[in-house]
């Protein structure tokens, strides 16, 4: 089969044959783990790897003549309008412990089935019908037209930025709903996005500084540094392929804060609570039965325990104590920490057993939350108070 190796070609065939690789071995991860989200991140690199298919093998001769030039022009490689809304539901399954994908999402694959209508009605008039040239009588892949690369970049920023917005509120839940956001934040999903993010902006640079941009050959660098972000993606993705832990409802433009997955809670009229009333409650179970203990606290545990709802007891930490509930546990194990200080255990045992078992579970955790409520580092509170 006619390849030309020469060395556009040929650097673009590297990062396609790993493109297709990656995606084969993130694909059987998720089948061997269970994790939808490996599903579409596979997805993705596999249509990373299509996008640059019309570039590698263009740039190999493929657009002289015969067989290769038909194949060419009637097999839709770019998938523009695929890759925006399988970002968007990678970010879902990734982040949100409650998606599950509906025959109404099927709404966001619209654009992409009328784009395959529309390549199965160009390959059945100029090849089966005319037996001629109609629809390629001027010779210029479809896949590379004006109007479909703009609105392929149109819906690519779109479901960036509803992945963003998920992402958004991910984060500001996980400290609102866990006591270890930081060792949940995942922010591998943050990188992925900012490099996708990366990658269109490079698009419009390209396309501005680039005046001959229409010509096939003057593409090449835009194409390869498009490669070479897509590698990045998919080998930290595939290191980086874990499962959600929080779930939210999806209110994508919603303005309220209020995204918790409510389960068996009350629907009539919530009853009127004191905030001081509430605040001795929970300051009275987290000190006295040390729960801030448990590296594992989530909101849903504490609320358990005080016969009330996770939201109730959201909108009394924040109220009440004007922290979110990961800062609020982190407080008093931060107030353990020093109190064992106080007893002396520094000199006995290292910081980060004495902040393990205080309920912290990573250094950086520890060291973070500490300087955040005493604005100094362990050694540095040691230091200043306990100078011998």
């Amino acid at each position: 089969m006619l390849f030309d190796f020469s060395l556009k070609s040929s650097i673009l065939l590297i990062f396609f044959v790993h493109g297709i690789v990656f995606s084969v071995l993130v694909l059987n991860k998720g089948i061997q783990n269970q994790n939808k989200a490996s599903f579409w991140l596979s997805a993705f690199l596999f249509l990373c790897a299509m996008y640059i298919t019309p570039f590698m093998l263009g740039y190999a001769g493929w657009y002289s003549g015969g067989i290769y030039r038909e194949i060419m022009f009637f097999v839709p490689f770019q998938q523009l309008f695929l890759i925006g809304p399988v970002i968007f539901f990678y970010a879902q399954s990734l982040l949100n412990k409650s998606f599950n994908f509906s025959k109404n999402d099927l709404v966001h694959f619209i654009p992409s089935f009328f784009y395959l209508i529309y390549s199965v009605i160009v390959f059945i008039t100029d090849k089966l019908i005319l037996n001629e040239y109609y629809f390629y009588a001027d010779g210029r892949d479809k896949d590379l037209a004006p109007w479909y690369q703009f609105a392929g970049l149109i819906s690519m920023f779109f479901y960036l930025a509803l992945s963003l917005r998920i992402y958004s509120i991910y984060k500001k839940l996980t400290y609102e709903e866990v006591s270890f956001a930081e060792t949940i934040s995942f922010s591998w999903m943050q990188r992925f996005l900012v490099v996708f993010l990366i990658i269109l902006m490079l698009r419009i640079l390209f396309f501005l500084v680039n005046p001959e941009w229409n010509n096939f050959g003057s593409k090449f660098w835009y194409y390869f540094c498009f490669s070479i972000l897509f590698y990045y993606i998919a080998i930290s993705g595939y290191s980086n392929s874990v499962k959600a832990t929080i779930a939210f409802r999806t209110n994508l433009f919603s303005k309220e804060s209020d995204y918790f997955v409510k389960e068996n809670e009350a629907t009539g009229k919530e009853e009127i609570f004191e905030i001081e009333d509430w605040k001795q409650k929970v300051e009275k179970l987290i000190k006295t039965e040390k729960e801030y203990q448990n590296p594992e606290l989530t909101l849903t545990n504490l609320a358990q325990k005080l016969a009330v709802t996770p939201k109730k007891l959201s909108g009394i930490i924040n109220q009440g104590f004007k922290l979110n509930f990961n800062d609020f546990v982190n407080f008093y194990r931060t107030e353990a920490v020093i109190e064992k200080f106080a007893l002396g255990e520094h000199n006995l045992q290292n910081l980060l057993k004495i902040a393990f078992d205080c309920g912290f579970n990573s250094k950086s955790t520890f060291n973070r939350a500490f300087k955040k409520h005493t604005s100094l580092t362990p050694k540095e509170f040691l230091k200043k108070n306990y100078k011998n």
